[in-house]
């Protein structure tokens, strides 16, 4: 698997300093919650609007075997307001994480962490990847992630690779995971300026059953992103990314079912200023086809057929405010040009993340 050095890798640091001496254990209660409402006025050939309204909620026990070593257990369940059961989804929560200053290893339930406010709905997605890669509305529709992740952060290199394990392989169905890779490198210059790079594929298949095409979808490619001048702004950024894709639904009929090759020329530009945000986004791309990506930005309509040249553009403006340490609240709206089409969404996020310590006897 290409992520195993990786993944050999974080274990190995987070692993490097091994505590010499048994630790007071600390143990705390932990409540992360998402409110949502998505609403997107879509009426064009490529992607249908949808309304995705309710909560998601984590309560879990977080236990500290010492500063290296986490054990993480708990429940998570989705709620969509207006459904006839209570919640479409309830899972385990259940993790361990290994991790010293720079990097953390994850393995069960892991952490997508791009349902923070202020991001802009631009950048919500479940890993903080390009739309075109991956839409945002996926934070919402497909919420919980398991497998594993290594995130690894030092002042000039940030990088996250996983793997979320979707779909077992059955007697009715292939295995389905995705995996990813994202990261920036800070390259030296007068301005703060970051080398960055991004990688998605999503796969389906599995040996024990034949219950199935076997696929891939991958898309990905490098870029650079400029932190320009504040001026009057608190924040303003520039960013381009060149990306290649490759769609393949079965293995077995390539004559058939392979694309080819897509490309694509992602830019954006965002200001920030006092808990405001505004972006611009433009897109040109040809024979673009990606699973899970933002079909907006694809060449693939819904009826089967093929649009090989492509151009988007969206606008966005949002206003985030924080009533409370522990709370924060997003309002967005964006207008979208589909190619000649314009189309119109907005959205409401807001997140509660805090943690109540427990009180542990200490151990004999």
């Amino acid at each position: 698997m290409r992520f195993t050095n990786s993944v050999v890798l974080g274990t190995l640091l987070a692993l490097a300093h091994p505590s010499p001496t048994a630790a007071q254990e600390r143990i705390a209660f932990n409540v992360d919650m998402t409110f949502y409402g998505d609403n997107t006025e879509f009426f064009n050939p490529w992607r249908e609007g949808e309304t995705l309204l309710g909560a998601e909620s984590r309560l879990f026990l977080d236990v500290e075997l010492n500063e290296f070593v986490t054990l993480r257990g708990g429940v998570f369940g989705d709620h969509r307001f207006g459904d006839d059961t209570n919640f479409e989804i309830v899972r385990p929560v259940l993790a361990l994480h290994l991790q010293n200053d720079e990097a953390r290893f994850v393995i069960g339930s892991i952490e997508s962490g791009t349902q923070e406010v202020g991001l802009g709905p631009d950048r919500q997605g479940p890993h903080g990847l390009l739309p075109p890669l991956q839409r945002e509305s996926l934070a919402f529709s497909r919420p919980d992630e398991a497998g594993l992740q290594l995130t690894v952060t030092k002042p000039r290199f940030r990088q996250e690779t996983w793997i979320n394990w979707q779909q077992l392989n059955t007697a009715l169905s292939r295995e389905t995971f995705d995996a990813g890779l994202n990261g920036r490198l800070r390259v030296p210059a007068p301005r703060p300026v970051w080398f960055s790079y991004q990688y998605h594929i999503v796969h389906q298949g599995g040996q024990l059953f034949d219950s199935g095409p076997v696929g891939d979808s991958w898309s990905g490619g490098p870029g650079f992103v400029v932190e320009l001048p504040r001026g009057p702004f608190d924040a303003q950024t520039a960013e381009i990314h060149g990306l290649v894709a490759r769609d393949v639904p079965n293995r077995a009929a390539l004559d058939q079912t392979d694309t080819g090759f897509g490309f694509g020329l992602f830019t954006r530009y965002a200001v920030e200023k006092s808990g405001w945000r505004a972006h611009l986004i433009g897109w040109r791309a040809r024979d673009f086809i990606k699973g899970e990506g933002d079909e907006n930005y694809g060449s693939l309509r819904e009826d089967g057929g093929l649009t090989s040249l492509r151009h988007y553009f969206e606008t966005g403006l949002s206003r985030t405010y924080r009533p409370a340490p522990e709370m924060g609240i997003e309002f967005a709206a964006r207008l979208h040009r589909v190619d000649t089409l314009h189309d119109y969404s907005f959205r409401i996020l807001a997140k509660l993340d805090f943690d109540i310590p427990l009180k542990v006897p200490p151990r004999p």
